[in-house]
């Protein structure tokens, strides 16, 4: 039942009483106190500015989502106090603490039209006058009468605020705005649930990783302007040059045109994710959705349920309908990952999918057609878990149509500096900082090392890296291995000098290797061949030149080159 308006005024204005007698201004210790929590009186021009500033900086779609994101943490603190005084009056006016917050702060003017409201069933029905929004009136300001509701911190506020008192989601919709043009804003509120477009609205208050977008922006540019150049360049996110690289793509790339269904092989952090996402943004599906699921993260019994969707009432906590995946991904890409873990019973399931295009949801009977391509990633062997009975052969040969084998980082060398570098950019942005790049012998140790954990371990290896080393330094061995840095990198065949360490016992070969692969220099190794053998004859130059089969003159002519380069090298300051 809706409260009447003069009741509702009443209580508002007893709200306001209470809640002015709760701001306390300490001037001995520089500090405003709303009741147990610290605030701050802020200039309303310089808040715009900041908030103009995140508009220009990372346009209106974000910064409208970190904005909201933004006032929804602010209704949460407010909502705190509201509980505080729900212990001595009703809910209406413990209800009212939010509202009139909103006014007492400086932010806007709230007066309740509509209110419907009952804490035991959960039910809520909320409508406000906002007078004077001050997020409203500067946005008009800098950018004249926009064409969507524009007082996003406020909305946020109301809706962290209503959500926490209320216990579930609610939602609130703009449906005037000063920053449309009209006299004054009003507001309302009702549960997620009841709103036909909330998934619209909701993304705004789902966080975001700014650094990594503002990465992918870079990486966009870049894709963009050599496209404009007539140059046929990998994906944005998508980083490589090796052979085994160039051939894992080649395959994808042949195949993305097609609706065939694609297998993805290769060992855990190999980037079989991102050779999906390439995968379906170069296909006719791209303007659909791409929805991943990892099978060895869901409990083998909410597989089926999160794979095919559930009814209200089909499992113990199924509160509401649900689609699932299948669904969600109707004329897209569905991506399973770790398809190996899939349990039988959902394998049965999904072989039918692949063979009918057709699913059914949990509890119900009910036959829905999806259209949907498969793309299916493992790292184990599939022929050998058909053979031990734990994965059905008639779904290994449906799935293993296109087979894409990507190779692990240890066999793709030439990739590891561009990649050390792109995560090098991405955290540095991320932990504001600004690094000189690595070091030599860091460098040879990140070639060096066999990488067991492929792309992402060293992805996280950059990133303690990037924290370990101070600012305006480069990030050191010591900063990537922590542990045991020096017999890690003994263990790499490096010496702690930055050299190649040739009383290793290392082959012929891995030394070939070594100068093929960037390890190393042709003038280092032959540095390194000089300097041993010097070491071995105990400086005698003579035995030294018989020993790398020279005459003494020829010797005495490379040790002085040796030194004249590091002399030079000295004089510039290099490393």
């Amino acid at each position: 039942m809706a409260v009447p308006v003069t009741k509702l005024h009443s209580v508002a204005k007893a709200a306001a009483e209470d809640l002015r007698a709760r701001v306390h201004f300490c001037p001995e210790t520089g500090q405003i106190w709303l009741h147990e929590h610290r605030m701050l009186l802020v200039h309303a021009e310089a808040q715009a500015l900041l908030r103009k500033e995140l508009i220009d900086s990372l346009g209106m779609d974000r910064a409208r989502g970190l904005l909201t994101r933004m006032g929804y943490a602010s209704g949460l603190r407010d909502a705190e106090l509201a509980r505080t005084r729900a212990e001595n009056c009703s809910d209406l006016e413990a209800f009212m603490t939010g509202p009139q917050l909103h006014t007492l702060e400086g932010i806007v003017r709230v007066t309740p039209v509509r209110i419907e409201l009952d804490r035991a069933s959960a039910s809520f029905y909320g409508e406000f006058l906002w007078e004077n929004s001050w997020e409203g009136q500067w946005h008009r300001h800098h950018y004249g009468i926009h064409s969507e509701p524009v007082c996003w911190t406020q909305i946020g506020y109301a809706c962290g605020y209503t959500s926490a008192f209320m216990g579930r989601p609610i939602l609130y919709k703009e449906v005037e705005c000063v920053g449309m043009g009209h006299g004054n804003c009003r507001i309302v509120g009702k549960p997620v649930e009841e709103w036909d477009d909330a998934a619209a609205h909701m993304r705004y208050f789902r966080p975001e990783a700014i650094a990594d977008q503002l990465i992918d922006l870079q990486t966009q540019v870049v894709q963009l302007r050599s496209t404009i150049a007539g140059k046929d360049t990998l994906p944005a996110d998508m980083i490589g040059s090796s052979p085994g690289f160039a051939a894992a793509y080649a395959l994808l790339k042949a195949a993305a045109a097609s609706q065939i269904t694609v297998l993805l092989l290769g060992e855990t952090g190999v980037g079989k994710e991102m050779f999906a996402r390439a995968l379906h943004d170069q296909g006719p599906r791209r303007e659909r959705a791409f929805v991943a699921l990892n099978c060895a993260a869901i409990p083998n019994e909410l597989v089926e349920s999160e794979l095919f969707g559930a009814e209200r009432g089909a499992y113990t906590g199924a509160q509401v309908a649900r689609p699932g995946r299948f669904e969600r991904a109707d004329g897209g890409s569905l991506f399973l990952d770790e398809i190996g873990e899939l349990p039988l019973p959902a394998q049965s399931k999904l072989l039918r999918v692949l063979q009918d295009g057709e699913i059914e949801r949990l509890g119900d009977h009910k036959t829905r057609k999806v259209n949907v391509r498969i793309i299916a990633a493992t790292h184990e062997d599939l022929r050998q878990r058909v053979k031990e009975g734990r994965f059905r052969s008639d779904l290994y040969y449906r799935l293993n149509a296109y087979q894409v084998h990507i190779p692990p980082l240890r066999e793709r060398k030439e990739d590891i500096s561009l990649l050390a570098k792109r995560f090098l950019a991405k955290y540095s942005a991320l932990h504001g900082k600004k690094l000189r790049g690595f070091t030599d012998k860091a460098k040879r140790a990140l070639l060096s090392y066999p990488w067991p954990g492929n792309i992402r371990e060293l992805q996280n290896m950059v990133e303690r890296g990037v924290i370990l080393a101070p600012g305006g330094t480069g990030i050191e061995v010591e900063h990537l291995f922590t542990a045991h840095a020096a017999g890690e990198a003994q263990e790499f065949g490096l010496d702690m000098n930055g050299g190649l360490d040739l009383h290793a016992g290392g082959s012929t070969a891995a030394l070939c290797q070594a100068v093929f692969n960037g390890v190393m220099t042709l003038d280092q190794l032959e540095a390194k061949l000089i300097e041993t053998a010097v070491d071995k004859a105990r400086g005698n130059l003579s035995a030294a030149a018989r020993l790398l089969g020279l005459t003494r003159p020829q010797l005495a002519y490379r040790l002085k080159r040796l030194h004249d380069t590091d002399a030079g090298a000295e004089a510039q300051g290099s490393p």
